[in-house]
């Protein structure tokens, strides 16, 4: 299978690097293609402006977001790997979605409402936080975010959900925790992604 990984934190020495990591050597591991987009480290331009969305009425989509669009296409699954800032994403992945998830590209409406063109992909998230995790569950934090990102970005243009993972408490946490956390990235991505869980 094809993988594209949209990773967003500024940070290489971060915990969510150390996730990127574990997650594409655990996919290269079961013989799955692996493409990232770093979206720092391509100094993405996040702000969606008034010449992107006429070039795009007019059929000519900007170089930088055709070439996303063909990374999406190209791709079985599509990860998003990224910190919660201020309950949602940060700026730069938000931005990744305005420009890139275009009407037209990714989604369209028709006489029976939204037509959803990229069904047939499956997505993943894998979300990192500083607040513990039972607070998060607690406040209905935890369902709001998958809300948001699950149903309302992925589902909206026809990605299926596979799983949705939050760590909470990253920041305070000793490397015994983050090693653990770590582990069970590495198995979740073997147990949704080996041959064998694919020809369920």
């Amino acid at each position: 299978m094809k993988h594209l990984i949209i990773y967003a934190h500024p940070h290489p020495e971060s915990f969510n690097h150390a996730i990127l990591e574990t997650t594409v050597n655990a996919l290269e591991k079961n013989g799955h293609d692996v493409v990232v987009r770093d979206l720092y480290a391509l100094n993405f331009q996040p702000v969606l402006k008034p010449e992107d969305t006429s070039a795009m009425k007019a059929g000519e989509t900007p170089k930088d977001i055709k070439t996303e669009q063909d990374h999406i296409t190209q791709a079985d699954v599509i990860t998003f790997i990224y910190p919660i800032w201020w309950a949602g994403l940060p700026a730069i992945l938000k931005g990744y979605v305005d420009r890139v998830f275009s009407y037209g590209f990714a989604y369209a409406y028709g006489e029976e409402g939204v037509i959803r063109m990229l069904s047939g992909k499956k997505g993943l998230i894998i979300n990192t936080h500083g607040n513990p995790k039972d607070y998060y569950d607690e406040i209905g934090m935890t369902t709001g975010l998958k809300i948001t990102s699950d149903t309302g970005i992925f589902e909206f243009v026809g990605i299926e959900p596979v799983d949705h993972i939050l760590f909470g408490s990253v920041g305070s946490l000793d490397e015994e925790a983050y090693k653990g956390m770590l582990k069970e990235v590495e198995e979740k991505i073997n147990s949704l992604f080996t041959q064998h869980a694919l020809t369920k």
